[in-house]
């Protein structure tokens, strides 16, 4: 047994996180922080937990973090970077559900972030969680930047050409589409039921802070810098990303062959059979990302359609993914979960 706590568990992933966590055999949770809910039971605010979680949101002042073997932060960007030398010199393993540790350019991260990083040399150390691609690192890592939500299913959509060396790396396109709970558990306007419900719309087109994470983990796959054109998109549905990846083929390849042979290894990674559509609602609440690959009429252009959940896959789930591989547990233990449907 391992003992886990949660820094900030009042938030989407947070529940998720909890949710996940309160049936894995091997976890024993011990604390969860919260500064505006402490002292609050965790299963009155979320009583899906009832039975399940017991325990009260305490404040992280009073929160003992450093008797943990590992810590989640499921806080918003900026946190984790205050907090995680100590625990990390405590002999506590973090893993980072926000954006601090993912960039390994500061500059580049402090310009798409606002703010001042506070420590700057945790990032070098810190593992990019995606098992696909690092699970190895992820092993022995003391400290590990959980992927963003677009990024996973992009990155998983394009790793295949990119290893292969079989498409144009200086113009591919990633048009994506999430959900509304991928902004958060925070009252904000846009997300409001009758601003977000019956409407579809672009955002972020001149820059979103999830590009140059995209670009950074192509780039490391293709070995040199990648062309990127990432449009993101607010849909009305409440969990779900859908990518659509473009890309021009420079040589023949089977391309079903190899998305195939590539992701045979792994267990939340499924390529669907050749003609396929996947839709986001066959991977509601689980940890799975299901790619189709297409090439419409024979042309040279190559279309990948990668789903996942953006709560489970896209965060909480990938989270636990690299908790179960950084503890030598089994990959799928506490994520053998069956989507929901409808």
């Amino acid at each position: 047994m391992i003992k886990v706590g949660i820094v900030g568990g009042t938030g989407y992933t947070g529940v998720e996180l909890l949710r996940l966590l309160a049936l894995h055999p091997q976890v024993n949770l011990q604390v969860i922080t919260s500064r505006a809910d402490a002292g609050t039971r965790v299963d009155q605010m979320f009583p899906s937990l009832r039975g399940l979680v017991d325990l009260l949101f305490v404040h992280p002042d009073e929160a003992f973090l450093t008797q943990c073997d590992l810590v989640f932060f499921a806080t918003p960007n900026g946190i984790a970077m205050q907090q995680a030398r100590a625990l990390i010199d405590a002999g506590v393993r973090v893993i980072d559900l926000a954006a601090d540790f993912r960039l390994q350019d500061i500059a580049s991260w402090e310009k798409w972030y606002g703010m001042t990083h506070a420590c700057p040399d945790l990032v070098a150390e810190a593992v990019y969680g995606l098992p696909e691609i690092n699970r190895e690192k992820i092993k022995s890592a003391r400290l590990i930047a959980n992927p963003g939500c677009y990024p996973t299913a992009v990155q998983l959509g394009f790793i295949p050409l990119l290893e292969a060396g079989v498409i144009d790396m200086g113009s591919l396109i990633a048009d994506a589409k999430s959900g509304v709970s991928g902004a958060g558990r925070k009252a904000e306007i846009p997300a409001l039921f009758a601003e977000a419900g019956d409407s579809f719309k672009a955002y972020g087109v001149a820059g979103h802070r999830h590009l140059p994470e995209i670009r950074q983990g192509l780039a490391g796959v293709a070995g040199n810098e990648v062309g990127l054109t990432f449009v993101p998109h607010l849909t009305p549905m409440i969990r779900g990303i859908h990518a659509t990846l473009y890309g021009r083929l420079t040589r023949e390849v089977d391309l079903q062959s190899l998305f195939e042979q590539r992701y045979r290894n792994e267990p939340f990674v499924d390529v669907m059979p050749a003609g396929s559509h996947p839709e986001t609602r066959s991977v509601r609440g689980s940890n799975q990302c299901r790619i189709a690959v297409h090439r419409p009429q024979g042309s040279d252009t190559v279309v990948v359609l990668s789903v996942i959940d953006n709560l489970v896959k896209g965060a909480a789930g990938q989270a636990v993914q690299n908790m179960n591989i950084m503890f030598d547990f089994a990959d799928n233990t506490a994520l053998n979960i069956v989507p929901l449907l409808p």
